[in-house]
């Protein structure tokens, strides 16, 4: 590391997704030191194999050099490598890797993808987001965030319905907004329509970003199960987690680490909710800054 300042290369594959991540846990790295973060776009992968071959990375000629190349998606491993070649610094591949896991100098792996044992290995609870922990919460607003079928996951409207009913009306005193996702039945909104203590937020409606920043404003979030990438987002937040049943149609690792979590008392399912109507409090699950203060205390800033 040089200078004092992290100089940080984002390699995006223009996958949504992907930035996500790589966005999360530069923050996490923004609180912790000084950054800064360049974005560049991978080229395709014809012409990435050529810039290895060469030791060349074009895209990062008029850049300072990198201290972290920054990476996710299988897209953008042969990138990393040749950006490396050409340019140095050290990369952090924010997933588990296609590529030997022993050509990049640290991976952040979610445990659901059972990673190995190896010390360029961090495991992680789920996979790395933006939503950081909040002081701004309101305990008179909720947060309910529906999915829809999946591969792992069947659909129920009549049932994910009943149990949105309940959790709103149990609260008379809190404003929920229910949100959906390109996923979710059209029938499923139209059952929950009315509620009075309710408003409907449409997927399509929404601004990029806003759906984590009411994470960081509401007193509860509901999610449904189908929606693991949520399930983590909201855990992120600090606020109390609440999980609604969806039916699943095989037992996989990802379903498996939901079951940890409940295990792990860090969300609360409806029927246990549904017995003395209380949601399990819990820290901030906060992986991103986990991953931040291993990475400086791997290689400090000089």
């Amino acid at each position: 590391m040089n200078d004092s300042k992290l100089i940080v290369w984002c390699l995006l594959d223009g996958r949504r997704g992907h930035r996500t991540q790589i966005e999360g846990l530069c923050r996490a790295l923004a609180e912790q030191a000084t950054i800064e973060t360049h974005d560049l776009s991978v080229p395709p992968t014809r012409e990435t194999i050529g810039h290895w071959l060469r030791a060349e990375f074009p895209a990062g000629d008029r850049l300072p050099p990198p201290d972290l190349i920054l990476a996710a998606g299988h897209r953008t491993h042969l990138p990393a490598l040749a950006a490396r070649r050409a340019h140095g610094g050290r990369i952090v591949l924010l997933m588990k890797p296609s590529l030997p896991l022993r050509w990049f100098d640290l991976c952040l792996i979610p445990q659901h993808d059972e990673p190995p044992r190896r010390d360029n290995v961090i495991t992680t609870r789920g996979v790395l987001h933006g939503v950081r922990p909040s002081e701004r919460h309101d305990p008179a607003t909720g947060l309910i965030l529906l999915g829809g079928p999946s591969r792992h996951h069947d659909w129920d409207a009549d049932a994910i319905a009943m149990q949105v009913r309940q959790v709103v009306t149990a609260r008379p005193e809190v404003r929920f907004v229910i949100g959906d996702s390109p996923r979710t039945p059209s029938d499923t909104l139209q059952q929950l329509d009315g509620l009075e203590n309710a408003s409907l937020l449409h997927w399509a409606g929404c601004a990029p970003g806003e759906i984590q920043q009411r994470m960081r404003e509401a007193g509860q979030i509901w999610v449904s199960e189908d929606s693991v990438s949520m399930l983590y987002e909201a855990l992120g937040s600090g606020v109390p987690v609440g999980l609604l049943a969806v039916p699943r149609r095989r037992d996989t690792r990802v379903s498996r680490g939901v079951d940890h979590l409940i295990a792990d008392g860090l969300i609360t399912p409806f029927e246990h909710w549904a017995r003395d109507r209380q949601l399990t409090k819990h820290p901030p699950l906060d992986e991103a800054a986990r991953c931040a203060e291993a990475i400086l205390q791997r290689w400090p800033i000089a």
